[in-house]
């Protein structure tokens, strides 16, 4: 017998961001949009059009769109169960809301809204509180995204590796080894030349600008085997980003691998 999803939860946050509303849309409401500060995404875009999110390494997100009205509000539910890979009886689709509103100086504020039912479960709760700081970072992207790169196609770069102990320490060392200490400070990584937009809890936000312009996310994060990961994740705008991606990944690699943390 299923048990009905009593519990309620709720995440909302707003964001401003330049652009106009068409260009705001663009970007949380197409497949090229979302892929180029969020995850590659595919989005049929219409209503009751389906959708999935690419986490990496086979995981991902499925769902469909169940209320399309541009370019002002976009909503879509995710099966939450699947994800967690729970049954599917015992929890509501994960719905999400985003809404547009015009602002004068040529910003919009997008406010966004995620809320869905469970059963009170420990690992529900612990969930919905790492909703906030894994989501919200990548609204500083689309930030970025819509300043300096809007409406174009991004090229995906993604690396990470594991390291026994905490993600505080594996985060000191990485920031230290790239030199990721003040905002605004110009950076160069592996030949690449950035700027640092953007220093929070164990994770870092550049603006690339040569030789392939875009965005680089670095982080490190507790996994549940009690390990730590350290990652790089950018989203790179230009014809010759693709071969770039390929020509840098294993530099990445070697180097997030070959970190040197302390016990």
């Amino acid at each position: 017998m299923s048990t009905a999803p009593t519990v309620p939860y709720r995440l909302e946050f707003s964001v401003e961001v330049p652009g106009t509303p068409e260009q705001v849309w663009d970007a949380i409401a197409t497949a090229k949009g979302m892929s180029a500060w969020f995850t590659p995404t595919v989005l049929e875009e219409r209503e009751g059009g389906s959708l999935h999110f690419d986490m990496g390494e086979g995981m991902g997100s499925d769902g469909h769109v169940t209320r399309w009205d541009p370019p002002r509000r976009l909503v879509y539910e995710e099966d939450w169960a699947a994800l967690m890979g729970k049954d599917p009886d015992t929890l509501s689709p994960l719905t999400s809301e985003f809404v547009v509103e015009a602002q004068s100086g040529g910003t919009c504020v997008v406010r966004v809204t995620s809320s869905g039912f469970g059963i009170g479960a420990e690992w529900e709760s612990q969930w919905w509180d790492t909703l906030a700081p894994g989501w919200l970072p990548f609204f500083d992207n689309l930030r970025l995204y819509l300043a300096h790169f809007p409406g174009q196609t991004a090229t995906h770069l993604e690396v990470s590796a594991p390291h026994p102990g905490d993600a505080g320490t594996l985060w000191s060392t990485l920031s230290a080894d790239l030199g990721l200490h003040d905002e605004g400070a110009t950076v160069d990584l592996h030949g690449s030349t950035g700027t640092v937009e953007r220093l929070g809890e164990r994770q870092a936000l550049l603006r690339l600008t040569s030789p392939v312009p875009g965005i680089l996310s670095v982080y490190t994060w507790a996994a549940e085997d009690g390990t730590s990961i350290a990652g790089v994740r950018a989203y790179l705008f230009s014809p010759d980003a693709a071969d770039y991606a390929r020509s840098e990944e294993p530099a990445w690699r070697a180097r997030l691998a070959g970190l040197t943390v302390p016990a």
